[in-house]
């Protein structure tokens, strides 16, 4: 008869089978029962919902959501697919955040599936997903990202709610600064007749300073007998300066924030000391700590 040692050496070289395929989420039908309760009491599993696990380390303690939120987007993914195979996305909001480069885990993350049935899944560490039953748009305004279907980011552009442009002020100009040109929008909002939201876009647009885009929207809108009235869905105007050349979102990111938190830092950014009044002692201080400083670099 097998030692406890021995069982748990087997159970933990299933588990590890399991890893080296890339699974972040697994299902207790990839688990022999007898290995799937030993690894759940000895702490190297744990449930986030009926049937599905996460692994975790054995020594995390109580409330710690490191492993959570290190395996967050793999677990969405593979459970959703297997619910809802290839048909299912996360909402434009949540949609436009990936593009603009924000993976933070949602309290709530809000996803799409036509067989949906308005529910809410609660998940670990205060999370939940919101399964909202609807349609979804053509295969041309869907993609995939590391598992994560979505808008791609004209279609989330134009059907993410208006509040995102105040609560997710970042996101929402990072996203705005990837798009080239009017085309890239256009034709999405043609086809719905999408007139408010074609004002919305233009205001938002005239507030980065993209005016060429601003004006390109009204006037097709305006040509194709659609009257729309350009608002602005900010609440600053743009104080960053911004590269429109970039495709990768994070530099632009990067800019504002900091310009969003230049001003916070600035307040308790202690004064410059000024030039040393006694340089000699200041240049042995120098001396004194190069043996140091080169130590740690």
């Amino acid at each position: 008869m097998a030692t406890p040692a021995e069982k748990l050496a087997v159970a933990l070289a299933a588990l590890q089978t399991l890893q080296q395929r890339g699974l972040a989420a697994i299902h207790t039908d990839e688990l022999s029962v007898q290995n799937r309760v030993l690894l759940t009491k000895q702490g190297f599993l744990r449930e986030v919902v009926r049937g599905w696990y996460i692994p975790v380390r054995p020594d995390e303690r109580p409330g710690d959501s490191t492993s959570w939120y290190a395996n967050y987007w793999d677990f969405c993914a593979r459970y959703l697919e297997s619910r809802y195979g290839d048909q299912w996305l996360v909402n434009a909001d949540h949609s436009l955040q990936w593009h603009a480069g924000n993976h933070a885990v949602p309290a709530q993350l809000m996803i799409k599936a036509p067989v949906a049935t308005n529910f809410n899944t609660n998940l670990l560490h205060h999370t939940s997903l919101f399964h909202l039953q609807g349609s979804l748009p053509p295969d041309e305004q869907r993609m995939d990202i590391n598992g994560i279907r979505m808008f791609t980011l004209p279609a989330a552009l134009v059907y993410c709610s208006q509040s995102i442009y105040t609560q997710a002020e970042t996101d929402a100009r990072t996203a705005l600064a990837l798009i080239r040109n009017a085309a890239d929008v256009l034709g999405i909002l043609l086809e719905g007749g999408h007139s408010t939201i074609a004002g919305r876009l233009a205001g938002a647009f005239r507030n980065m300073g993209r005016e060429r885009i601003a004006d390109d929207i009204t006037a097709a809108m305006r040509t194709a007998g659609y009257e729309i009235r350009e608002t602005d869905p900010f609440d600053t105007l743009l104080a960053a300066e911004l590269s429109f050349r970039d495709r990768s979102p994070y530099a632009n990111r990067i800019r504002l924030l900091w310009q969003q938190m230049r001003a916070q830092v600035l307040r308790v950014f202690p004064a410059a000391p000024g030039i040393a009044a006694d340089k000699a002692a200041y240049l042995k201080s120098i001396e004194d700590a190069y043996v140091m400083d080169a130590y740690h670099s």
